[in-house]
């Protein structure tokens, strides 16, 4: 791929994830951080500026300075994180028929949940 279609790819991807971060600041159920990590990391390969907002942010940035200097997520977002897919497997099991749906998904829940609740804390 021409590198000018790569940044641009970058680009676009960096700003679309950045998006969906701000919105999700205000939305209960969208994820807020997983998004700018995704904004950050596609930021550094299409747009300095961006990556550098993002950095600099008194709201985003701070998360992402932790992620990257520790891989530590905050005790909220831990808990936000883990209420959310619990409530989301809930839901899950009392509108589904079957088994196999709820329990492949609570198994990755499980996991995911697992893994950030082992993360450092900030």
């Amino acid at each position: 791929m021409e590198p000018e279609k790569r940044n641009f790819f970058y680009l676009a991807f960096a700003y679309l994830c950045a998006g969906l971060g701000i919105i999700g600041a205000f939305l209960p159920l969208l994820p807020t951080t997983p998004f700018l990590l995704l904004a950050a990391w596609a930021a550094t390969r299409g747009s300095p500026e961006l990556h550098r907002w993002l950095y600099h942010h008194p709201r985003f940035g701070p998360p992402l300075i932790a992620w990257e200097e520790k891989r530590a997520v905050s005790v909220e977002a831990k808990w936000t994180a883990c209420a959310l897919m619990l409530t989301s497997w809930i839901i899950m099991v009392l509108l589904t028929d079957g088994w196999l749906v709820p329990a492949i998904t609570g198994t990755l829940f499980l996991c995911g949940g697992t893994f950030l609740v082992t993360r450092p804390t900030p």
